[in-house]
C-alpha cells in the first residue's frame, strides 16, 4: 500500500514534480538572460566617457603629477616647470566656506522639513524652492554672488566664491538629509516619545544619529559637485597666482586661485607646459572628486 507523501499534490508522484532547476532554453530563463545582458551592455556603453576621460587624464597628465607640482606656484608665460598648490589650497579653502555656509543651513532646513512641519505651507514652499535650486545654472549662482558680496566688499575674495558654492551645495544637503531622516522608522520615534522625551530630545538623540550616514553621503556629494565648479568662480574668486597667505597671515579678501579656473585659463594658452599644467590640473581634480564620492560610499555604508 502506498502512502501518500504530504508535501505532494493530489495524486502527484515524484516523477511529476516540475524540476526548480534553471533552464536558458525555457521562455522566462531566455527572457531573464536577455535583460540581463542588456543592462550589462547599457552599464558598459554609459561608463565608457568615463573610463575613456580618465585615460586621458592619466596619459596627458599622469607623467607630470609630482611633488613638486603639487607645491610650486603656476609659472608665468614661457617658463617651465612650476605647479598649482596655491589652487589646490584655494580649492580646499572656498569649498570648505562653501560647506561652512550650507550644511548647518541645509541640515536646520532638514529637520524643519522632515520633522517638525513637513506637511505645512512654508516646508511645501521650501521643498519646492530646493528642487528648484538643484536645476540652477552655476553660472547664476556666480552672478548672483556678484551682486551681493563682490560689488558689497568690492574686491574678489574666497568669502565670495564660498557664498556662490553654498548656493549650489544648499539644495542637495537639504534634499538628501530629509530624504534620510524620512527613512528613521517611526517605532524608534514613538518608543522614545512613549518614554517622556520631548521632541527635540527625539530629533537630536533619536532621528539626527540614526540619519546621520546619510547625511553626510548627501554633504560629501555636495562638496564634490562645487570642487569641479568653474562659473561661479570667475565671477567671485577670479585667479591669483600667489598664495593668500603672505608673511604668515592669511587675507581671503583677495583674489585665489582654484584647480577649475587654473584649468580653464591654462588650456588656452599657446604654451606646451601651461597646457600639460592644465591636463595634470584635471586629473588631481578629477581624484579629490572622486575621493569625495568614495567618502560617500564609505559613509553611507557606515552604521552608527
Amino acid at each position: 500500500m502506498n502512502v501518500p507523501d504530504p508535501l505532494l499534490a493530489n495524486n502527484q508522484t515524484l516523477g511529476e514534480i516540475p524540476s526548480l532547476k534553471r533552464s536558458l532554453l525555457e521562455p522566462r530563463g531566455l527572457f531573464s538572460t536577455l535583460l540581463s545582458g542588456a543592462a550589462w551592455l547599457a552599464a558598459i556603453i554609459a561608463s565608457v566617457p568615463l573610463v575613456s576621460v580618465l585615460y586621458g587624464l592619466i596619459v596627458r597628465g599622469g607623467h607630470r603629477l609630482s611633488l613638486e607640482v603639487l607645491t610650486e606656484l603656476p609659472p608665468a608665460g614661457f617658463e617651465q616647470g612650476g605647479g598649482f598648490g596655491n589652487a589646490i589650497v584655494g580649492t580646499l579653502v572656498t569649498v570648505g566656506i562653501g560647506a561652512l555656509i550650507s550644511i548647518p543651513f541645509g541640515i536646520l532646513a532638514a529637520i524643519f522639513l522632515g520633522e517638525l512641519e513637513p506637511d505645512s505651507r512654508v516646508a511645501h514652499v521650501a521643498r519646492f524652492s530646493a528642487k528648484t535650486l538643484t536645476g540652477l545654472p552655476s553660472i547664476l549662482a556666480g552672478v548672483f554672488a556678484y551682486a551681493v558680496v563682490v560689488m558689497t566688499t568690492h574686491t574678489y575674495s574666497a568669502p565670495a566664491a564660498g557664498v556662490a558654492l553654498a548656493l549650489l551645495m544648499l539644495p542637495t544637503v537639504v534634499l538628501t538629509a530629509e530624504e534620510a531622516m524620512r527613512t528613521v522608522p517611526s517605532n524608534m520615534k514613538n518608543a522614545a516619545y512613549g518614554m517622556g522625551c520631548t521632541r527635540s530630545q527625539v530629533v537630536w538623540k533619536i532621528v539626527f544619529p540614526t540619519a546621520l550616514p546619510g547625511i553626510l553621503t548627501g554633504v560629501m556629494l555636495a562638496v564634490a559637485r562645487a570642487a569641479g565648479e568653474t562659473a561661479p568662480l570667475l565671477f567671485t574668486a577670479l585667479f591669483s597666482s600667489y598664495w593668500f597667505v603672505e608673511n604668515g597671515k592669511a587675507d581671503l579678501m583677495t583674489p585665489i586661485a582654484s584647480l577649475s579656473v587654473l584649468i580653464y585659463n591654462f588650456s588656452g594658452m599657446p604654451y606646451d607646459n601651461q597646457i600639460e599644467l592644465a591636463w595634470t590640473a584635471s586629473l588631481v581634480l578629477v581624484m579629490l572628486v572622486l575621493l569625495f564620492n568614495i567618502l560617500a560610499r564609505v559613509l553611507g555604508r557606515k552604521k552608527f
